[in-house]
């Protein structure tokens, strides 16, 4: 918050934003949850026992020209805004205890969209580049390398203010896009920024042609 309220009006030309879903997914469920297979034991929090207050995504539409809001579902009385632009990502869970599929409210004026990629415990959809898990709502590099491919374009300036794993991050700098993050729990942000630093090195020691040295 201390963030938008230092940022001038439509500085952003999209923000894509993993807020807290207010439904306890910050680590203690994950101890007992998962049936299928051997839950990952993430450090407890309480970072996830509610949704941002209605002055964060008033913030939000003012930095920004578009937003794209996971888990919208868990807080349209706050958002306050209808569209048809919805976005579904399809977990392809088959009948894991998790659920199917998550939600993102967007404020474009474009179809819905489905995106479809496995994300099920030991099982991911690219498991040829499968990621280590990092954070408790960690989402796949995947699905932001297929939103900033649909919704984004290179150089853009885009925002995220709930980075988490860091997934967001190594997909913008791969799509060539200005990001600015928030990551403001210490060990999430040292652990994501490691995370991207292991994760982009191969592209740092071969920079594009015509790339100056």
């Amino acid at each position: 918050m201390e963030l938008l309220k230092q940022t001038p009006d439509n500085y952003y030309q999209l923000c894509i934003v993993d807020p807290p879903y207010g439904i306890g997914e910050d680590g203690k469920k994950n101890h007992s949850r998962g049936h299928a297979a051997k839950p990952t034991l993430y450090t407890p929090k309480a970072w996830d026992r509610q949704t941002p207050p209605v002055e964060y995504f008033e913030e939000l539409r003012r930095v920004s020209k578009h937003q794209i809001i996971w888990g919208a579902n868990h807080m349209m009385e706050k958002i306050m805004r209808g569209s048809p632009s919805w976005i579904i990502w399809d977990k392809e869970n088959g009948w894991a205890d998790f659920a199917d599929a998550e939600l993102a409210y967007t404020s474009h004026d474009k179809a819905a969209r489905i995106f479809k990629f496995r994300w099920a415990g030991m099982l991911q959809g690219d498991m040829a580049n499968k990621e280590a898990r990092i954070h408790p709502t960690q989402k796949p590099v995947a699905l932001y390398r297929w939103l900033l491919a649909n919704y984004a374009t290179p150089g853009m300036r885009v925002l995220d203010t709930h980075l988490g794993s860091g997934s967001h991050a190594i997909a913008a700098h791969y799509a060539g896009i200005h990001l600015t993050a928030c990551e403001i729990d210490a060990d999430y942000f040292h652990a994501a920024k490691a995370r991207i630093e292991r994760e982009t090195r191969q592209t740092e020691l071969f920079p594009p042609m015509g790339a100056q040295e």
